[in-house]
């Protein structure tokens, strides 16, 4: 149920600079493309990830954390981590299942010799994008289950890249893409009016007693 009254109370406590920035920030933001992470062991990384998606305008991360779960670093996800959803798994089929639900195109992101190239890939639905571990890459049971397969064309003598240099550029590549074509990108008006309020929320100190406080008047 969204609360306006909630949300115009808690907006009192925040500054007019601050909410324009919330409006500019989630009028950029997506869930047409969401990222999934698989039980990555170097936890900067994921934390990278993260950050990544926060840059580029990606609301929603998945993280796969069957083996290697641990807390994101945030000294690398610079805060990132409270301004993108965190979803947790504990294995790849939960994730799979549950975005397939939802209407997401699952995308492998590997080497694959059937993988299309970055450049000729369309975004012709809700995508979400598979990331594996550092060593191994990503699991059978997500390759054996994805959609399509999508890989970063390189000329030298590297076979891959690092998985957070790999997320940064096709995130990059296909954000600038999805936001230049006719697709209907944006959040839904519920998804803003609940990140704005989720927002607000973290920018506010003594959050508990302002809300009792509401609860108490109304």
């Amino acid at each position: 149920m969204i609360d306006l009254k909630l949300l115009a109370y808690l907006e009192e406590f925040i500054s007019e600079n601050r909410k324009q920035r919330f409006n500019e920030i989630l009028a950029q933001r997506t869930n047409y493309l969401t990222v999934a992470v698989e039980d990555v062991f170097q936890m900067h990384n994921t934390s990278a990830v993260v950050r990544s998606c926060e840059s580029f305008g990606v609301q929603t991360a998945h993280l796969i954390e069957d083996r290697n779960g641990q807390h994101l670093d945030e000294e690398i996800a610079m805060g990132a981590q409270k301004w993108v959803d965190i979803k947790r798994y504990q294995n790849s089929k939960q994730v799979i299942d549950s975005l397939r639900e939802k209407g997401y195109k699952i995308v492998a992101t590997s080497p694959h010799a059937h993988s299309s190239l970055l450049q000729d890939f369309n975004l012709d639905g809700k995508t979400a994008l598979f990331f594996g571990t550092e060593k191994n890459g990503l699991s059978d049971y997500v390759l054996e289950n994805s959609d399509a397969y999508l890989k970063i064309p390189m000329v030298g003598f590297t076979e891959s890249l690092n998985i957070s240099v790999s997320a940064a550029i096709i995130l990059q590549h296909l954000t600038t893409k999805l936001k230049s074509s006719e697709v209907d990108w944006k959040l839904t008006d519920e998804e803003i009016f609940e990140r704005r309020l989720d927002w607000t929320k973290k920018s506010i100190k003594s959050i508990d007693d302002i809300l009792e406080r509401y609860k108490s008047d109304n």
